[in-house]
């Protein structure tokens, strides 16, 4: 039999200032910024769903000097195009798919495009990432993971003698694991065997507009641009929680028990496993809420 109780569904374009469980009543207590209106409004509820993701504002990591660079900084979220970096020495720090696609994007627009790689990265065609997708669904993880290395290197050659390194572990295994993408290239590794594009190792510390290397070596920049992911707000307004998240806005429990608090809380995005992992949270949820919902 279907319930009967009418459930409404409120979109509205808000930022949220604060939220916080409200001990007395059992409840939920929100207050949120109309930007339509600019004006603050409020909400009580039972149950809260957190689903502002793991990635809600760049990430830039902590450089000596880097306060003081001489030139400018930017985090790939605010990246365009390349057009304003021609003929400019620009430094793109981070290697997975945004990176690489900027480096990419710069190097075309006639910048001296220099691009950080400072861990291991499977490096594959879109193709090869389509027909990876389809295999899995008949053939084991560990098998496919196996051809995809070996159509890579059939593909790129030995990528190490120009500063990139495969991972131990196949690309699909890293993309279920921790939700670490392979890099899909889009050619970038052909400017960087013809040298178009440099690849440099981690960053030891800045002075002025001089970056110097893990390896000793020192080199000017006009811009560097930050390709470092993304990083958790949570915590910025979510008030005496406590129970489901940690001080970096990342759930305390791992996955798969991850998605639910206490007090009616709950949290999707935040699985580090892409969009499956956000599919696996949403459907989790919606069933704990409904049986909730039957019983009130």
């Amino acid at each position: 039999m279907e319930s009967s109780r009418k459930k409404k569904t409120i979109f509205i374009k808000e930022t949220i200032n604060s939220a916080y469980f409200d001990n007395v009543d059992g409840k939920w207590h929100v207050k949120a910024m109309n930007v339509e209106k600019n004006v603050a409004e409020y909400y009580v509820a039972r149950i809260l769903v957190v689903a502002t993701g793991e990635n809600s504002e760049g990430f830039v990591p902590i450089i000596e000097g880097l306060d003081d660079f001489g030139g400018m900084i930017m985090h790939s979220s605010d990246y365009g195009n390349g057009k304003s970096f021609e003929e400019k020495e620009v430094l793109v720090v981070g290697c997975g798919n945004s990176g690489m696609e900027i480096a990419y994007d710069l190097s075309n627009w006639g910048a001296r495009t220099s691009i950080i790689v400072h861990k291991p990265v499977h490096v594959l065609t879109k193709k090869m990432v389509h027909i990876g997708m389809l295999l899995l669904k008949y053939i084991p993880c560990d098998t496919v993971d196996k051809m995809m290395i070996m159509l890579s290197k059939l593909t790129y050659g030995d990528l190490s003698i120009f500063g990139i390194n495969s991972p131990n572990k196949g690309p699909f295994y890293l993309k279920n694991a921790s939700g670490r993408s392979p890099v899909i290239d889009v050619g970038t590794v052909d400017k960087i065997k013809e040298g178009k594009i440099k690849v440099l190792p981690s960053i030891k510390k800045i002075k002025k507009s001089y970056v110097e290397f893990t390896d000793g070596k020192r080199k000017r920049f006009d811009a560097l641009i930050f390709a470092t992911g993304y990083k958790s707000t949570v915590m910025k307004w979510l008030k005496d929680d406590g129970v489901l998240f940690n001080e970096n806005g990342m759930p305390k429990k791992r996955s798969p028990y991850h998605w639910k608090g206490e007090k009616g809380i709950y949290c999707v995005g935040f699985a580090s496993a892409g969009l499956f992992g956000i599919s696996s949270d949403a459907k989790n949820i919606a069933e704990d809420i409904d049986r909730i919902l039957m019983h009130i």
